[in-house]
């Protein structure tokens, strides 16, 4: 039986299989199981050297349209930053990734238009796995669906999901560290809704025997698994629903219902783009030179010293000897810090190379 195979008769299984206490154990045992194996089919696809698609990143941030063919990715794409992707009433008008620049509140943040994505992608299916990649590799990603179609959005999802992508989650808090021997030794900080076997089992399907496990949190099965895996990419989503001017259905609030053609909303949803990447603004003070606050560097939340000389030039970061720092994020104005130093919000930068 192919990889393949075996995911499908997996997939089966549990979609067939009632979920109660009794079933914790095997269930917890078989999603174990088809992570490993959509790794390995991953794995596969990487060591045939199929081509990836070549996008060079731009600007503050990088943000990306996914959605089915023709719900006017490309449309919107042009309304929002005025780059020229072609527009087609046709199925899969955009081949390759088309990128363009938005300029929001002194932020410069690149959206790119990936070819439509469609179910089936996250095994291939349509260049999945190349846009799943390009998707991997994005810190913004904004679902687009028309109102004729809402279900796309689901399926999009689902895709995104099994390539390994965690849309407005955190990383899970599980914390594994392997031993030679002493089996395996479970400690929470929370009361857990998983029993201790079945934690056993999924980390036994990893191969893993001897381990000290500190779990921070009430996880499910699948967080667990992530938890272990620590592969899984943890990104901010947008979901908005094009085309309204031709009919508006009934959406939840946290969908943003838009006319990419008609410019409605297009404001509303830069904004939002701009919320969910969670810049900060520093500003940069040369030795002996005084600081321009009216042109600060903006930069994401949680970015270090570091960051910053790589955004620079990489000769910043590689000659870096230390930095000073006015601001929140230290005890005293002018203080002395390393490269791996985190900046808050309206921070004053000295870097010494």
């Amino acid at each position: 039986m192919s990889i393949e195979e075996q995911i499908k008769h997996l997939e089966e299984e549990i979609k067939n299989t009632p979920y109660n206490k009794a079933t914790e154990h095997h269930i917890g045992r078989l999603k174990a199981k088809l992570s490993r194996l959509r790794e390995e089919a991953e794995r596969q696809v990487k060591k045939s050297g199929k081509p990836a698609f070549a996008i060079k990143k731009e600007g503050d941030a990088t943000a990306v349209i996914v959605g089915f063919p023709s719900v006017g990715k490309s449309t919107l794409l042009n309304a929002l930053t005025g780059a020229k992707s072609e527009v087609g009433v046709y199925d899969f008008t955009t081949l390759k990734p088309v990128p363009g620049m938005l300029e929001y509140n002194g932020a410069k943040i690149q959206i790119i238009d990936l070819p439509g994505m469609v179910e089936g992608a996250s095994k291939g299916r349509g260049r999945g796995r190349e846009i799943i990649s390009a998707v991997r590799s994005s810190d913004l990603v904004i679902i687009l669906a028309d109102p004729f179609n809402l279900h796309s959005i689901d399926i999009i999802k689902r895709e995104l999901y099994n390539g390994g992508i965690r849309l407005n989650q955190k990383s899970p808090e599980v914390y594994v560290k392997k031993r030679d021997r002493g089996g395996i030794k479970i400690t929470s900080t929370v009361p857990l809704s998983l029993d201790e076997q079945t934690i056993i089992e999924v980390l036994r399907e990893y191969k893993i025997h001897n381990a000290e496990v500190l779990i921070r949190e009430d996880v499910t099965v699948d967080r667990l698994i992530d938890g272990v895996l620590r592969n899984r990419v943890y990104i901010p989503a947008i979901i908005a629903v094009n085309k309204i001017d031709l009919y508006q259905p009934k959406l939840s609030d946290d969908v943003l219902a838009i006319s990419a053609e008609k410019r409605i909303n297009l404001n509303l949803l830069a904004k939002r783009i701009y919320e969910s990447l969670d810049f900060i603004r520093i500003y940069l003070k040369p030795p002996g030179v005084k600081a321009n606050l009216d042109e600060p560097m903006i930069i994401r939340r949680g970015s270090t010293v570091g960051d910053v000389c790589k955004k620079l030039h990489k000769k910043m970061y590689e000659n870096f000897r230390y930095a000073k720092v006015r601001g929140s994020s230290v005890k005293f104005e002018g203080q002395r810090v390393g490269i791996d130093h985190v900046l808050y919000d309206g921070d004053i930068l000295t870097i010494y190379s």
